[in-house]
């Protein structure tokens, strides 16, 4: 007896997306081909059966592409196929988060509330992941009290984190100090983790916007030709610099200069996206 083509079909889609075809989504999702990566994952932009990692790149893209709404049903899915996965659970938080600053005043609440409590199960099932206390320590800073955020909460998630990455814990009691307008243990926490990790342009950039906002601009440029001697090549440190000069009104020529080239990097995901940088260019411009 003859399969029919329509029954042929639905066990075609029901087939698990090949390795390699996974792989070659996630290059182009590393190279933030998000639209490229979603065609790989479901060519037909009908939702097939996928497997836990496939459904979370597919939650990824749609994240970066700005549709939480599908991203969150991604996420969901390969958190029902593998709820042990702190990975998962934390993007399904992280999308949770971007939905209650999109959501109107009645539902944000409770979307804030889902957040939460993703990056909290993230951190039970995996407490050694600076990513998913990082998350946590970033909604205890910024949350209010009647959301489950709080100052301590923070305070107690950064020596956590010191304890498993000392620059980066370092750097998150910098933004607690700051929060707290305690303004010289905020530069001491930035100086240890700019010292301890030269090559986290990250935290040079921040450290320099916080001595800027002091009108400390030579002290700003001296930790910033720190991080460029140390990471000379570091697309984020371009994107930071011009970001910098633009805010002070200082050099613009400097900061389109630096953002054209920027511009030309092979960017990743956790670069700042190229949609931003095209702003930015368009400032030095006057448009």
């Amino acid at each position: 007896m003859k399969t029919s083509l329509t029954a042929l079909f639905l066990t075609v889609a029901a087939l698990p997306l090949g390795a390699a075809d996974l792989s070659r989504a996630t290059a182009l999702y590393q190279h933030t081909d998000y639209a490229g990566a979603m065609h790989v994952l479901l060519p037909d932009k009908n939702d097939k059966q996928l497997d836990a990692p496939a459904y979370a790149l597919a939650g990824k893209s749609s994240f970066m592409l700005g549709d939480f709404g599908k991203a969150g049903d991604y996420f969901q899915k390969a958190v029902n196929l593998a709820p042990g996965n702190s990975e998962y659970v934390l993007w399904l938080g992280r999308t949770w988060g971007r939905k209650a600053e999109k959501a109107n005043p009645f539902s944000a609440p409770g979307d804030a509330r889902r957040a939460r409590d993703c990056f909290e199960k993230a951190v039970a099932l995996d407490g050694h992941s600076i990513e998913a206390l990082g998350d946590l320590f970033d909604y205890y800073l910024q949350a209010p009290g009647f959301l489950g955020g709080g100052l301590d909460k923070a305070e107690a998630t950064a020596h956590r984190i010191e304890g498993i990455d000392q620059a980066e814990g370092r750097f998150d009691l910098a933004r607690l100090a700051i929060k707290r307008k305690q303004t010289a243990e905020a530069e001491g926490h930035f100086r240890a983790a700019v010292n301890l990790a030269p090559k986290a342009v990250g935290h040079a950039v921040a450290f320099a916007r916080f001595l800027t906002q002091q009108g400390r601009l030579k002290d700003a440029d001296a930790v910033l030709a720190q991080a460029q001697a140390a990471a000379p090549e570091s697309p984020r440190l371009m994107y930071g610099v011009a970001a910098i000069q633009i805010e002070t009104h200082r050099d613009t020529a400097e900061a389109r200069r630096l953002l054209q080239r920027y511009l030309t990097c092979s960017l990743t995901p956790d670069d700042p996206p190229r949609e931003a940088a095209e702003k930015l260019l368009r400032q030095t411009s006057g448009t």
